[in-house]
C-alpha cells in the first residue's frame, strides 16, 4: 500500500526524496571533499618524489639530537637537550648514500621584465621531464626544450606575463623562449615559476641564511630503498628525509622520538570546525525532517479514508501506522541512497576539476566511507520519524469518524506542551552544564580534552530546544488566536484557522523554526569569526604602511662570517618610490640598533665580549615586571587572550616590520604612533625616559630594557626558542603612548639615552606612509623602483592592509542566503498547508467570498506561519549558538549582529505573506467531488 500510495502522488513524494536526498547529499559532499584535503602517504610519494627513493635537504636542527616527521621530513616531531653551540649542521650532498644516481633541484633567484619593472618569480633548475620524475612534473602542453635559450614555464608564468608559447622573455638570468607549459605536483598552476636545467642561464641558487646550504635538493634514484635507521643518521647531522619507504610504511611511534617516547608534537583537532559543523549539520537534519514531516502529514490526510477503509477490514493500529511508516522508509531509503551517490559524485567532480586546474588544495579523491554512513543513517533515521508522527495521528482517529464526508479537529491532548516543557527545562540544564564547563576555570589546555563532551552538551542542548519549541508551537498558537481581534479579517480568519487546523500549522511553523534557527546559527557563527579575525589582526605596522630596511646584508663568508651590509641611502629609495606611486604620502628614516659583524658560527669564541670596537652581538627587549606576564598553560597556551596582559604592542608575540627600539624624538614618536605624542611623553623623552607602547612593560612609571646576546639562544617548555641571555638590565623612567593599534615595538627613546645605554643607533629602515593601499600595478613599479636599489630582488615593500573595514557585505550575503533558505521552508510548508485547506478556500467561494479575501487569507497564513516560526528560530538558533562561541571559546567573543537578525526577522514573513498572495489564483481549480455535486 506505501509503494501504490508512493505511486500515486509522485509530486509530494519526490518532494520528500528531494528535502531527505539534498541535505545527505551536502554533509557526504562536504565530508568527502574534506578528506580529499586532506593529503596521503602516497600522494605525498608521488608529488614530491615520482619515481625516486628518496630526497635529501637540510633540517632546521639546533643539536643531534632531533628526530624529524617520518611524512614531512621538515618538521621536527622529537627533539631533546638545549641548543648546542659546538653543533655543525653537514652539507646534504656530503651524506648521500652511495649506490644511487643522484638527481637535483635548486630554487632560483630570478626577475623579469614587466614593463620597465624587475618582478621577481620561482624559478627552478631541474631536469624535470627526467623519467625519474613522473608524476612531480608533468607536461601539459609543447615540447622539451632543445636549446639553451628555451624553458619550460607553468601556465600562470604565460598569464602573469603575458605570453603565448613560442614567445620571449628577458629575465635575470637570461632571455628564453617558452616552449612548454609544465606541471609542478607541489605548485597550483596559478604561480609563475621558470624552469631552467641544471647549469642553464646566468643565475645563482638560492642561498640559506644558514650559509651550509644552497638551496639544493637531492633525489636518490636506484633500486634499494632508504630506511628509517638511515633517516635518523641522517638527523644527527641536521638533514632532512623524505623516503618513500619510510613514508609509505612509517615505523612505530616509539621509534620517531629521541628517548623511545611517543612524539611530543601531536597536531590538536580543530574544535571549532568540529563544533561548526556538528551544530550546523544537526539542525539542517532537523529542518529537512521537518519539512518532511509537514509534507506526510498532508499525506496522510489524503490517506485517512483509504487507512480508515482498511482498519475497518479488520486491520489493527500497529498495521495502519506501519502502512503510513512504510512510505517513511522507502522514500527514506531511496533519498539517502541518491544523496550519498550524488554527494560523493559531486566532490568527485569537483576535485577532478581542480587537479584538471592544478589546485593543490585537493590532492585526490578520498570518499569516507565513515562520515557518509553516518549522514545516510541521519537522513534515514530524519525521514522515519518524520513519517512517524503522522502516522499516529492517523492510526488514533475513529473509523466512523474517518469514513465521514465532514472534517473535525483532531484533539490534540496535553501531552505535546507538558513533553514541550520537559524538553526545553533538559535542553536548559544541558546549557548550564556545558556553558559551566567552558566557562569555569581558566585552563585551556583542559578546556581542549574536553572539546567532545562540550560539543555533545551543546549540540544536544541546540536540538532538544528546538524540538520543544516545536511541541510548544501548538500552544502559542492557541495562545496568539486569542488576542487578535483587532487584526484586519485576513489576519484573524488565518489566526483561528491556525488554532483550529494545528495538525497542518505545527508541521509548518516547525518546519521554519527549524530554518530560521539554522539561518540565526550560522549568522552569529559567521558574525563571531569575522569580529574575531579583527580582533586577533596581526599589525606589522599602521595601515597602509611599509618598511624597507637601510641596510642589505651580503652572502655569508666561507668561514661563516658576516661581510659588511651595503648601506641603502633612504633620499634614493624616497625619490625611486614618489617617482612611481603618487600614493607616498610620506617617509621617516628610523634609527635603531641592531647586531653587526657577530660570530654565529656553530662553535664560537665565548671569550669574546658581545660588543666590541667591531663587533656588536647584542639585542635588546623590555622586561615584563613580575606580575604583568601573560599566563599561559604548561602546553603554551594563552590563558584568557582578554587579559590586558595578553594584549597591546609585543603581546603576546612580539616582532614586526618596524624596528623594536626606535631611538629619535618627536617626528619617529608622530610616524609610529600615526598621531603627534603628548607633552608629557616628549618631556620624559627629554630626561632621558622612554615613551612605551604598551603598559605592560611599566611599573611604577619605570621600564627596564634589557641587553640579550644573540649568540646564547634560550628554550623554553617543549625546546621552543625562548629568547636570549641577558646580558644587562637598566632602568628608565616611562610614559605609555599606545598606538591606535597593537603595532610590533617596545618605544622610543632619545639618542642621548641611546648613548648611555650603548646602543649603537644608526639608520636602520624607512617608514613608508602611503595614502591607500597600492594596486598590484604600483606595487609592480616599486618593485622595479627598489631593484634599482637594492642589490637582491627580495626587498619590496610589504604594505599592512589593515583590517577589512567594509566587509559588512558577508554578513549581509550571508543573510541573504539565510533568509532564502528560510523561505524555501516557509513557501514548501505554506504550499502543502494551502493544499491541505484548498476545501476551505472552497467554502469560501461557495458562500460568496472575493478572490481579494481568498488571496489575502493565504497571505495572511503565510504571514503567520513565517513569522512565528522566525522569531521562534531566532530564540533557538541565537542563543545555543552563542553560548557554543563563550563556552568553547573557538573565538575571542561572541558577536550577534542585531541589525542582521532584525532584517531576517521582517523580510522573511513580509515576502513570504507577497508571494503568497501573488501565486494564490483567484480561480480555484474544479476538483474531482465538486464536478460530481
Amino acid at each position: 500500500m506505501a509503494c501504490r500510495d508512493i505511486r500515486r502522488h509522485k509530486g509530494r513524494s519526490l518532494l520528500i526524496i528531494a528535502l531527505i536526498m539534498f541535505p545527505v547529499a551536502g554533509m557526504t559532499g562536504a565530508a568527502t571533499l574534506f578528506q580529499s584535503s586532506q593529503e596521503t602517504a602516497a600522494e605525498r610519494v608521488q608529488y614530491q618524489l615520482g619515481n625516486t627513493q628518496a630526497r635529501f635537504r637540510a633540517l632546521p636542527a639546533m643539536n643531534a639530537l632531533m628526530v624529524q616527521d617520518p611524512l614531512t621530513e621538515t618538521t621536527v616531531a622529537s627533539t631533546a637537550g638545549d641548543p648546542d653551540p659546538d653543533f655543525r649542521a653537514a652539507d646534504p650532498k656530503d651524506v648521500l648514500p652511495s649506490g644511487y644516481e643522484v638527481l637535483t633541484e635548486s630554487s632560483l633567484n630570478i626577475t623579469a621584465e614587466v614593463e620597465e619593472a624587475d618582478v621577481p618569480l620561482m624559478g627552478k633548475a631541474v631536469d624535470a621531464l627526467n623519467p625519474a620524475f613522473v608524476g612531480k612534473y608533468t607536461l601539459l602542453q609543447g615540447r622539451s626544450p632543445a636549446a639553451s635559450d628555451e624553458a619550460l614555464v607553468s601556465t600562470g608564468f604565460l598569464a602573469r606575463f603575458g605570453l603565448q608559447l613560442g614567445e620571449k622573455l628577458t629575465t635575470s638570468a637570461g632571455t628564453f623562449t617558452a616552449v612548454g607549459t609544465l606541471r609542478d605536483a607541489g605548485y597550483s598552476d596559478g604561480n609563475a615559476i621558470l624552469f631552467l636545467k641544471p647549469g642553464q642561464g646566468n643565475v645563482e641558487s638560492t642561498p640559506e641564511r644558514s650559509g651550509r646550504m644552497s638551496g639544493t635538493l637531492y633525489y636518490l634514484l636506484g633500486p634499494a630503498p632508504v630506511t628509517w635507521a638511515q633517516v635518523r643518521e641522517a638527523n644527527k647531522v641536521g638533514v632532512a628525509v623524505l623516503s618513500r619507504n619510510v613514508a609509505l610504511n612509517p615505523p612505530p611511534a616509539n621509534l620517531r622520538s629521541v628517548d623511545g617516547s611517543p612524539p611530543s608534537y601531536v597536531p590538536a583537532p580543530p574544535l571549532s570546525g568540529y563544533l561548526t559543523g556538528g551544530l550546523i549539520g544537526a539542525l539542517a537534519l532537523l529542518e529537512v525532517g521537518l519539512l518532511a514531516g509537514a509534507a506526510f502529514a498532508v499525506g496522510a490526510k489524503r490517506q485517512v479514508r483509504d487507512l480508515a477503509l482498511l482498519a475497518a477490514s479488520g486491520a489493527d493500529g500497529p498495521t495502519v501506522r506501519t502502512v503510513v511508516t512504510a512510505g517513511g522508509l522507502w522514500l527514506g531509503t531511496v533519498a539517502v541512497v541518491c544523496g550519498a551517490a550524488v554527494g560523493n559524485a559531486g566532490a568527485a567532480a569537483v576535485v577532478i576539476w581542480a587537479r584538471h586546474q592544478g589546485s593543490v588544495r585537493l590532492p585526490g579523491f578520498h570518499p569516507d566511507t565513515l562520515l557518509t554512513a553516518t549522514a545516510m543513517v541521519m537522513g534515514l533515521g530524519a525521514c522515519t520519524l518524520a513519517a512517524l508522527v503522522p502516522a499516529r495521528q492517523v492510526a488514533r482517529q475513529a473509523v466512523l469518524g474517518a469514513l465521514k464526508s465532514g472534517r473535525a479537529p483532531s484533539d490534540s491532548g496535553k501531552w505535546a506542551p507538558r513533553l514541550g516543557v520537559l524538553m526545553l527545562v533538559l535542553a536548559v540544564v544541558l546549557f548550564a552544564v556545558g556553558s559551566g564547563l567552558g566557562l569555569v576555570g581558566d585552563d585551556p589546555d583542559l578546556l581542549s580534552s574536553r572539546g567532545p563532551l562540550l560539543a555533545a552538551l551543546l549540540i544536544g542542548g541546540a536540538v532538544l530546544t528546538v524540538a520543544a519549541l516545536v511541541l510548544l508551537t501548538g500552544t502559542v498558537v492557541g495562545f496568539l488566536t486569542l488576542r487578535t481581534a483587532w487584526l484586519p479579517l485576513p489576519l484573524r480568519m488565518a489566526a483561528r484557522d491556525s488554532a483550529r487546523n494545528r495538525s497542518r500549522t505545527v508541521p509548518a511553523v516547525a518546519a521554519v523554526l527549524a530554518a530560521a534557527t539554522l539561518a540565526s546559527a550560522g549568522i552569529v557563527l559567521a558574525s563571531s569569526q569575522q569580529e574575531d579575525a579583527k580582533r586577533t589582526h596581526y599589525w606589522s605596522a599602521l595601515q597602509n604602511q611599509g618598511v624597507l630596511p637601510l641596510s642589505e646584508p651580503g652572502p655569508l663568508h666561507a668561514d661563516g662570517t658576516v661581510p659588511e651590509p651595503k648601506a641603502i641611502d633612504p633620499g634614493v629609495l624616497t625619490m625611486a618610490l614618489k617617482q612611481e606611486s603618487s600614493t607616498v604620502a610620506w617617509t621617516q628614516v628610523l634609527n635603531s640598533h641592531q647586531p653587526e659583524n657577530c660570530d654565529m658560527r656553530p662553535t664560537p669564541d665565548r671569550s669574546i665580549p658581545a660588543v666590541t670596537e667591531t663587533s656588536n652581538c647584542l639585542v635588546y627587549a623590555l622586561a615584563v615586571p613580575e606580575g604583568n606576564e601573560c599566563a599561559r598553560t604548561a602546553q603554551g597556551r594563552v590563558k584568557d587572550i582578554t587579559d590586558w596582559r595578553c594584549q597591546g604592542s609585543m603581546q603576546p608575540y612580539g616582532g614586526g616590520q618596524i624596528p623594536s627600539l626606535v631611538v629619535g624624538g618627536a617626528a619617529e614618536l608622530r610616524a609610529v604612533l600615526g598621531r603627534n605624542a603628548s607633552p608629557e611623553a616628549l618631556e620624559v623623552l627629554e630626561r632621558g625616559g622612554m615613551v612605551v607602547s604598551n603598559g605592560v612593560f611599566v611599573r611604577d612609571g619605570h621600564t627596564a630594557v634589557q641587553a640579550n646576546d644573540v649568540r646564547r639562544p634560550l628554550s623554553g617548555s617543549f625546546n621552543v626558542f625562548a629568547g636570549y641571555e641577558t646580558v644587562s638590565s637598566t632602568e628608565l623612567p616611562a610614559v605609555v603612548e599606545a598606538p591606535p593599534v597593537p603595532v610590533p615595538f617596545y618605544g622610543v627613546i632619545s639618542a642621548a639615552t641611546a648613548d648611555r645605554l650603548g646602543l649603537r643607533a644608526a639608520p636602520r629602515a624607512l617608514l613608508v606612509q602611503l595614502t591607500d593601499f597600492p594596486s598590484a600595478a604600483e606595487q609592480d613599479k616599486m618593485s622595479a623602483a627598489l631593484a634599482t636599489v637594492y642589490r637582491s630582488p627580495i626587498y619590496g615593500l610589504h604594505v599592512e592592509p589593515g583590517t577589512n573595514r567594509d566587509d559588512s557585505w558577508m554578513i549581509w550575503s550571508i543573510v541573504g542566503i539565510s533568509a532564502l533558505i528560510t523561505l524555501s521552508a516557509a513557501g514548501i510548508t505554506t504550499g502543502l498547508a494551502l493544499a491541505d485547506a484548498r476545501s476551505d478556500h472552497m467554502t469560501l467561494a461557495g458562500v460568496g467570498a472575493p478572490p481579494r479575501l481568498r488571496k489575502g487569507l493565504a497571505g495572511a497564513q503565510s504571514f503567520m506561519t513565517a513569522a512565528l516560526g522566525t522569531v521562534l528560530g531566532l530564540v533557538a538558533g541565537v542563543i545555543p549558538a552563542a553560548l557554543i562561541v563563550a563556552a568553547t571559546r573557538m573565538f575571542s567573543g561572541t558577536n550577534v549582529p542585531w541589525l542582521q537578525l532584525l532584517a531576517l526577522l521582517i523580510a522573511v514573513p513580509l515576502t513570504g505573506a507577497v508571494l503568497a498572495w501573488l501565486f494564490t489564483r483567484a480561480r480555484l481549480p474544479m476538483s474531482r467531488r465538486s464536478a460530481s455535486t
